[in-house]
């Protein structure tokens, strides 16, 4: 990945000693454009100078030296990511942005139901508007307008180039300009450092490697539908072999996840209520209320925290969350986290008790196991972060 490292290595350094990213070239007349949309994606996505205090990129709340989540300390729990103001705190988890150009467009499946779509909303229906957002969103990047973007951008002799190479007579169209920032970070994310496919798991496919005793098991249950009921949700196709698997079926799911309290308070909206898929404005449906896209389960393992809301730290809780709606163990009903009962639903009246109350409880064992395969689809270059 030397690419994402040179492209970090050179914005710290910008941003340290405040000068602007110039790559090629001394001033406008002989800077080059970009080789390509994709290496222009790679250079949007990692320039503080889209914020408008110069001080966030893409990649501070997808840092791909983290599994492309944010693991700055900004909220309790590292459960929201900071503006690019210093004050501004959002009220949901960044979720990762590996694999997510593999999400379908927002829409619905062959059932009927809501699939697919970039947020935990789906209110974005494709990667290329995922990319719009956070620029212009007041409590991320904060930039106040496209015209400021592509003031922004002219800032830059190379950017600036690479407008003119791409747009002509309309490189100073903001319309245009903003259009060409958002396909170009789209692209970006679509290459293979996004997805690698690379895991211990895939490994194993290809026959490269093989699973422990215990993660063995934990595959075992994982797709098993007579013990578990996590494939119903985080499996995409049929086959327990299938490659390029991404564990999610892009469904939309109350599975009744208790509100981060802490979280809330940090952030000034205590009361509020997260409608989840509701808030799309494509969906108006009553019963779409406190739903949210279920993620994939790639590199799960090391993207802590969990949940929409970054309620839960620790994967083995997750699990154990879930085993709740299955056991009749008075432990099982205590979150391991607080030492307190599980907290209620933050949308009581939709939670999807059909799906969550199927199989039987799992004993420590079983937890442990299903944890310890769900560490096995973490990218190869991330491994080294289990062991912290």
């Amino acid at each position: 990945m030397p690419s994402l490292i040179r492209t970090s290595v050179f914005v710290a350094l910008a941003s340290t000693f405040g000068f602007l990213p110039v790559l090629a070239g001394s001033g406008p007349g002989d800077a080059q454009p970009y080789d390509s949309l994709e290496a222009w994606g790679e250079a949007l996505f990692f320039d503080p100078n889209l914020s408008a205090n110069r001080s966030q990129s893409c990649a501070s709340c997808h840092d791909p030296a983290a599994g492309f989540v944010d693991p700055r300390e900004a909220a309790p729990g590292a459960a929201a990511s900071l503006g690019d103001d210093g004050v501004s705190l959002g009220d949901r988890n960044a979720p990762t942005a590996a694999y997510a150009a593999l999400t379908p467009e927002f829409g619905r499946d062959a059932e009927g139901e809501w699939v697919g779509g970039q947020f935990l909303d789906g209110r974005a229906a494709t990667l290329e508007a995922q990319a719009e957002g956070p620029i212009l969103n007041p409590i991320e990047m904060g930039m106040p307008d496209i015209e400021s973007v592509l003031a922004r951008l002219q800032e830059d002799p190379q950017h600036a180039a690479t407008l003119r190479a791409r747009l002509g007579d309309k490189a100073d169209d903001p319309k245009a300009a903003y259009a060409e920032i958002t396909a170009a970070i789209a692209a970006f994310e679509r290459t293979e450092q996004f997805q690698p496919f690379d895991s211990k798991y895939d490994r194993y496919l290809r026959g490269e490697v093989k699973l422990t005793d215990e993660e063995e098991l934990g595959r075992l249950l994982f797709f098993s539908k007579q013990f578990t009921n996590c494939n119903i949700c985080h499996q995409v196709g049929t086959s327990q072999v299938a490659e390029n698997e991404t564990f999610s079926n892009y469904r939309y799911f109350n599975i009744g996840v208790p509100e981060n309290t802490a979280l809330r308070e940090a952030n000034g909206q205590a009361g509020v209520v997260d409608h989840g898929l509701l808030q799309n404005p494509a969906v108006d449906d009553p019963e779409a209320d406190g739903r949210f896209k279920v993620p994939t389960l790639r590199n799960v393992a090391v993207t802590g925290p969990y949940m929409h809301n970054g309620v839960f730290a620790d994967l083995e809780t997750v699990v154990r969350f879930y085993n709740h709606y299955n056991s009749r163990r008075p432990e099982a009903q205590i979150n391991p986290e607080t030492g307190l009962p599980w907290g209620p639903p933050e949308v009581p009246g939709t939670v999807a008790m059909t799906e969550l109350e199927t199989g039987p409880a799992l004993d420590d064992q079983r937890i442990a196991a299903i944890v310890a395969f769900l560490k096995t689809l973490t990218d190869s270059r991330y491994e080294y972060l289990l062991d912290k």
